[in-house]
């Protein structure tokens, strides 16, 4: 049996991230000129198909990956976080079932990405630009943990998570 190698990237600073609003599909980055990360070099690079990871992956050679796409919040889309209903808010972060933006689940998107990770990847060095939340989600099925902790973890622009697969997800700290 080979091992998988997936490096996460999240995707640079959006405005949104900035404002605390939720992203738009078509999102710029805020400051596409001032990437700078240390990326593997043997890998393969996949990304999303939003316009913030393409501009981040620019110059990679990656390929679009519609199972890195970001979770679809529905009606919340360009939605600034004061502006929402506090109720439907304390829900959706409390029920990862929820969906009172009309769009995916927390649960809905983790599957997707376990699934994801599951079946997409060949063995060997893979490199993927993403979204803060497809990379909670791939973190989340990597340890086994409960879709109720998807919300304890924040994932900063341009944040890097290694995970390795012989027989099972393991996270790799390094």
């Amino acid at each position: 049996m080979k091992t998988t190698h997936l490096t996460l990237i999240c995707h640079a600073r959006t405005e949104a991230q900035r404002v605390g609003r939720f992203a738009v599909d078509d999102e710029p980055l805020r400051d596409p000129s001032s990437l700078s990360v240390d990326l593997p070099t043997t890998a393969r690079y996949l990304m999303a198909p939003e316009l913030r990871t393409r501009q981040t992956a620019e110059g990679l050679g990656a390929t679009v990956d519609e199972g890195l796409r970001d979770c679809d919040l529905g009606n919340w889309k360009g939605i600034p976080l004061k502006q929402l209903d506090e109720a439907a808010l304390r829900v959706w972060l409390s029920d990862p079932q929820a969906t009172p933006h009309g769009g995916e689940s927390i649960a809905m998107l983790c599957e997707r990405v376990a699934t994801w990770m599951d079946t997409a990847l060949a063995p060997g060095e893979w490199a993927a630009i993403t979204h803060p939340f497809v990379i909670r989600a791939a973190m989340l099925h990597a340890l086994g943990a409960p879709f109720e902790s998807f919300h304890r973890i924040d994932v900063p622009p341009l944040a890097r998570v290694c995970l390795s697969h012989y027989g099972q997800w393991r996270l790799q700290l390094g």
